[in-house]
């Protein structure tokens, strides 16, 4: 037994630094802010950057569960990768707070950025930390600077190059809003942006997924088409579907198809070339998700299907539903599926046993969209009732609704750590920001937590450019203002007689 004296030493005293270094990686934040408070040698480890480094990384770093590994949308919000020195306690203390934003619903957090510029529906999306692509049924494809939400490029053929336009479109109300852009189709930097590459596509742009090599675009002429990410080029038409291209997906490995024929195609990511088909559904195929060597698919038909890509034959039939699927998702550990359609409802179902465990609702007409977002727990959908909402993955309590911030129906939405971007028939992208400020004061639309910028994950790109949208309104004030006093003053020299 150890004396009373023996038992009141400070182990830090008795134990090798590097060994109270490794006792200390092992404790979670909430912990560490404990053990700061015992003496100025603890809070002295506590404060190391290996510490916090090992505190982030385990709560926040993405885990990857297949090989090859699903394409990264949006940002991790883990900060530069290999990069030394990085400040882990203050971004720590950043994701925190930016996951209570998400959970303040939409009075208390979440602002909204329109961005103008197509002329017809928006039927799909995916973003990063620099960049969002879009494709529309005005059959371009668009790509903006996610960091000063401006266009830099459209993409499409000699006969849709747009014109002046198009309408301002009405937007929530202040403090939701933060800055609608205007569009600069007809104008001469527009002129300067539009790309008329060697092929492109002659209908509607339905589906399109990209990683860091090329993209794969699918349309209503029943074609996809390769295209390098860098350059924006063609590489390759892929026609072997009849029907429309509804979704696509793609890794290292795979690219599949899914159509309005029921059939999915899958093409030999190296090759381009088709390697085997899925049949079985009896109505379109509206999505397709892929994880390693599985791949989930959702039709018209009402049932959500389980497939395996290396064997080619069907794995798991989910739960049909009275009326047809329109969006499926998989969960980066394949453990859980979601799929949501004509009921409104979203279904969550478990992948080994097939059986619903949980049913997300709200909507009040279909569920158009769906996005599961892994790393952060959260369930984005997008429906016909012109809302965006937000659930707890595993809870399934809604925790953001944004009401009718679209003028119509919802097409695609996706999201990262901090930012929802969705796409509506209204032609617009919306963008929802939960690390802007939407208090009633000087600080409105900036950024509102301290080392924000620390979680980005590269540091080649445009800074960010916060901008208010109400200072236009006030410099015509003054201007007003100003012209009034030189009235007045005009009016006060001037003789009562003359």
């Amino acid at each position: 037994m150890l004396s009373l004296e023996e038992s009141q030493m400070d182990p830090l005293k008795l134990l090798p630094s590097e060994v109270c270094l490794q006792i200390f990686e092992l404790l979670d934040a909430p912990d560490l802010a404990r053990v700061e408070l015992v003496s100025s040698s603890w809070r002295e480890v506590a404060h190391k950057s290996s510490v916090w480094r090992t505190a982030f990384l385990r709560k926040y770093q993405r885990q990857i569960h297949t090989t090859p590994a699903p394409i990264q949308v949006g940002g991790a919000g883990c900060g530069r990768p290999n990069r030394p020195n990085q400040e882990w306690k203050r971004m720590y203390k950043a994701r925190n707070e930016l996951e209570a934003n998400w959970r303040k619903g939409a009075k208390g957090a979440g602002k909204a950025i329109y961005l103008a510029g197509h002329t017809d529906s928006v039927y799909c999306l995916q973003f990063d930390e620099e960049k969002i692509i879009t494709g529309s049924r005005d059959r371009t494809i668009r790509v903006w600077d996610i960091n000063n939400y401006t266009c830099q490029r459209v993409i499409g053929g000699p006969n849709v190059k747009p014109v002046m336009g198009p309408k301002v479109l009405r937007t929530v109300d202040y403090p939701d809003f933060h800055l609608a852009t205007a569009s600069v189709n007809g104008t001469a930097y527009g002129n300067t942006i539009y790309h008329q590459p060697s092929q492109w596509h002659d209908a509607s742009i339905l589906c399109l997924q990209y990683d860091n090599e090329i993209l794969v675009t699918g349309s209503s002429d029943s074609d996809l088409l390769i295209w390098d990410i860098k350059t924006y080029e063609p590489i390759k038409r892929l026609s072997r579907h009849t029907g429309g291209v509804l979704d696509v997906a793609l890794d290292a490995k795979y690219i599949v198809s899914c159509s309005k024929d029921s059939r999915i195609i899958v093409w030999d990511r190296k090759t381009y070339e088709p390697i085997g088909e899925l049949t079985g559904h009896r109505g379109p195929v509206n999505a397709v998700q892929l994880r390693g060597k599985l791949l989930v698919s959702a039709s018209g038909d009402g049932i959500a299907r389980l497939w395996d890509l290396e064997q080619m034959k069907l794995v798991k039939e989910f739960s049909a539903k009275e009326r047809g699927l329109a969006a499926v998702e998989f969960s980066e550990d394949m453990q859980y599926v979601l799929a949501g359609g004509n009921d409104t409802i979203t279904y969550k179902f478990e992948t080994e046993t097939g059986k619903e465990v949980k049913q997300f609702t709200g909507h009040n007409q279909l569920v158009r969209s769906l996005w599961l977002d892994s790393q952060n727990n959260r369930v984005v959908s997008g429906s016909y009732d012109l809302d965006l909402r937000v659930y707890d993955f595993e809870t399934g309590d809604e925790i953001f609704r944004a009401e009718e911030w679209t003028t119509s129906w919802m097409l695609a939405a996706k999201s990262d750590y901090r930012r929802i971007v969705a796409t509506s028939q209204d032609g617009r992208i919306l963008v929802i920001d939960f690390g802007l400020n939407k208090c009633n004061d000087p600080d409105d639309g900036q950024p509102m937590i301290d080392g924000l910028d620390l979680l980005r994950g590269i540091d080649n790109t445009n800074a960010i450019q916060w901008r208010d949208p109400w200072e236009r309104a006030r410099q015509q004030e003054r201007e007003r203002e100003r012209a009034r006093a030189r009235l007045l003053q005009q009016a006060q020299q001037q003789p009562l007689f003359s």
